[in-house]
């Protein structure tokens, strides 16, 4: 069953965001089982939507790519991350 995944992470700069973004590459690479991606900067801070296949590739990306690019970049503070099992997906016109 398809996964969402919230982040909340506040400490991240667009400038940090972009970086990792370049470091990491998941546009031009794209991850085992990631078939979403949303981000976005609020009042209170960075979060992103993203729909993966199962948490078990989402953790594989953060292990392996996601952390990674972080700590190069060096971004600060931890993320308040929630994973739920999705329910229905529609998406008529992403962009």
């Amino acid at each position: 069953m398809p996964t969402v995944m919230l982040m909340h992470w506040p400490e991240v700069t667009r400038e940090q965001y972009e970086a990792v973004r370049k470091e990491v590459n998941w546009e031009g690479d794209h991850p085992a089982g990631g078939k979403f991606h949303l981000s976005w900067f609020a009042d209170d801070g960075f979060h992103v939507l993203d729909l993966w296949d199962s948490p078990k590739h989402f953790d594989d990306f953060v292990q392996t790519r996601l952390m990674p690019g972080v700590q190069k970049v060096g971004v600060q503070g931890e993320p308040k991350i929630s994973i739920s099992e999705s329910h229905a997906i529609f998406v008529p016109n992403p962009l």
